[in-house]
């Protein structure tokens, strides 16, 4: 399930994005998949660099082979370090996207606000277990319209549909099935 284990409290950095009377419902990190790239990135870097400084490059071009290197390395761990702190939070009020290491970004959508609602899986999202929001909302400036690398889609997305479209118990007999002029139907 998308959320923490209940004896398991939030990270510190979620707490401090929310209001005093909001619950969290859930949170979770991007897949690590968006790791992905940058980690090829790096390991090619490394396989490059060995065989050219086992055959060809010496010298001070070996050095500057392997400080670009080194900055590839430090590239990956910069996003490692950025993903370690990147969170998409669910509340009974919000949808919250927490990003970036140094620079904290918050960028947030009011459950109201949200007027339509999908999620979409390529093939590799569906081998690898994430998937990607797209989120629709009231008005032109749209924080969080792609929410990208998100680790159990469907679970979430049942858990978001199911708060902004509640059953309501007018909607509803005694044992829960439908009283509108359709019922008849299902």
């Amino acid at each position: 399930m998308p959320q923490p284990p209940s004896d398991k409290r939030s990270p510190v950095i979620i707490s401090k994005n929310l209001l005093p009377r909001e619950v969290e419902i859930a949170w979770v990190h991007q897949h690590r998949a968006v790791l992905i790239g940058p980690i090829a990135l790096t390991v090619a870097g490394l396989l490059l660099a060995l065989v050219l400084s086992a055959t060809y490059v010496h010298g001070l071009l070996r050095e500057i082979m392997w400080a670009a290197w080194g900055l590839l390395f430090l590239r990956l761990a910069w996003k490692v370090a950025n993903w370690s702190v990147d969170y998409f939070v669910v509340t009974n009020e919000r949808l919250l996207m927490t990003t970036g290491f140094l620079t904290r970004q918050v960028s947030m959508l009011p459950l109201p606000k949200v007027t339509e609602m999908r999620f979409q899986r390529t093939l590799p999202g569906r081998l690898l277990g994430y998937g990607e929001f797209i989120v629709e909302s009231a008005g032109p400036d749209q924080p969080l319209r792609h929410v990208r690398f998100i680790p159990y889609p469907e679970d979430l997305y049942v858990v978001i549909c199911g708060m902004l479209f509640p059953s309501s118990a007018e909607d509803e007999d005694d044992e829960g099935r439908p009283t509108t002029a359709y019922a008849d139907e299902l």
